[in-house]
């Protein structure tokens, strides 16, 4: 079998990768130039010869194609070592957002990655830019090109559910990471955003607000697990009398720190009097760190800012002492781990319980934060 027989050979991701978007072309070539760069070094070694046996050819091959994934990244990481005879060896899963641009939604498809890698998946990251409408063309997209299963990521499943059907109808396994559930689906790992909401709502209402002042809200009411956040405040404002809402901002996911601190700014300029707002609840920590910029910029010390998720930034600006007091920091690993676990014994045959697994998450303050 000769080198150039070995690069027809190449890995069964290439129809798959035509399902992903352009900018993966640039990682398929680094993989097949990689191929034909060791072909071509053991032809000149001589170890390619006409009449080699298959079995030489086989290891020849696996060892082009190792080469190759040890090249390739992708916006969410890098590659892991990979692990062989496992029950999602070879398999190609895709892994689709439209919030890449997100420190947190980037971690978690990081960690999913990583961790599908190294039990020898081929795994392909797809971001749609914040576009749902983009999001499900290339679920018909990877569905119709034969991926073997789906990772959901910080997408709310019932806007792609007709896509999601044509999955679940083709026998593709489609599971969420930070996503919601919709029946047909495997299993959603997610924090409990409810819970989570209610837990930073009444710290920022009894231990930080005294039960009394006003308050802004950011959300983003479109992401399943923000909305969930978004309803604790909602029921919980209700027990609060003498605490007011100024108003709720929807803050756009593509650049949510500037945005927040834009928003915030100008409602400062409206409410321009010391203590005319007492706090800023953020739904996430991108536009609490927004606001709290915002806040510094004006001089506005008196304002208290929350947040959730727990990002490096945030906790690093609550151990700084800044308007940012308190985050629910997720367990993003935690969550990835869940789908991996999930994921590997549906690919074993074995029965998984389908609904929401939780991961548990912390509230994080000065006192605890590290």
């Amino acid at each position: 079998m000769s080198g150039i027989f070995c690069f027809k050979k190449a890995p069964p991701y290439l129809s798959l990768q035509e399902a992903v978007d352009k900018n993966e072309e640039e990682m398929i070539m680094r993989k097949m130039t990689a191929i034909m760069n060791l072909a071509a070094a053991a032809a000149l070694a001589g170890i390619l010869l006409t009449g080699c046996s298959t079995e030489a050819d086989e290891t020849t091959t696996a060892a082009a194609t190792t080469a190759a994934e040890a090249e390739t990244t992708t916006a969410a990481g890098g590659a892991a070592e990979t692990t062989e005879g496992g029950a999602l060896a070879g398999k190609k899963i895709s892994v689709m957002t439209p919030y890449l641009t997100s420190v947190t939604t980037n971690q978690m498809a990081g960690y999913i990655k990583e961790d599908l890698e190294a039990e020898g998946a081929e795994v392909f990251v797809i971001d749609t830019a914040n576009d749902f409408a983009e999001l499900a063309s290339r679920i018909e997209d990877v569905v119709s090109s034969g991926t073997d299963g789906i990772v959901l990521v910080s997408a709310d499943p019932n806007q792609v559910a007709n896509q999601l059907q044509d999955a679940f109808d083709a026998g593709i396994p489609v599971f969420g990471c930070d996503s919601g559930f919709i029946d047909g689906m495997q299993v959603n790992a997610t924090s409990d955003n409810y819970q989570m909401g209610e837990l930073i709502v009444r710290y920022l209402f009894d231990d930080l607000m005294g039960g009394k002042g006003t308050v802004i809200a950011l959300t983003h009411r479109p992401h399943p697990g923000v909305v969930k956040r978004c309803e604790a405040f909602d029921d919980i404002i209700k027990e609060y009398p003498d605490i007011k809402l100024i108003t709720e901002q929807h803050v756009p996911a593509e650049q949510p720190i500037n945005d927040a601190q834009d928003i915030v700014a100008n409602l400062l300029t409206a409410n321009p009097e010391k203590d005319s707002i007492t706090a800023v609840f953020a739904a996430w920590d991108e536009p609490a760190i927004g606001a709290t910029k915002a806040l510094q910029e004006a001089g506005r010390d008196e304002v208290i800012v929350t947040g959730v998720d727990g990002n490096e930034q945030a906790i690093e600006m609550i151990k700084d002492g800044t308007n940012l007091k308190a985050t629910v920091k997720q367990n993003f690993e935690g969550m990835a781990d869940i789908v991996c676990e999930q994921m590997d014994q549906y690919f074993n045959g074995e029965e998984i319980e389908k609904g929401e697994m939780y991961a548990p998450a912390e509230l994080i303050t000065q006192e605890n934060a590290q």
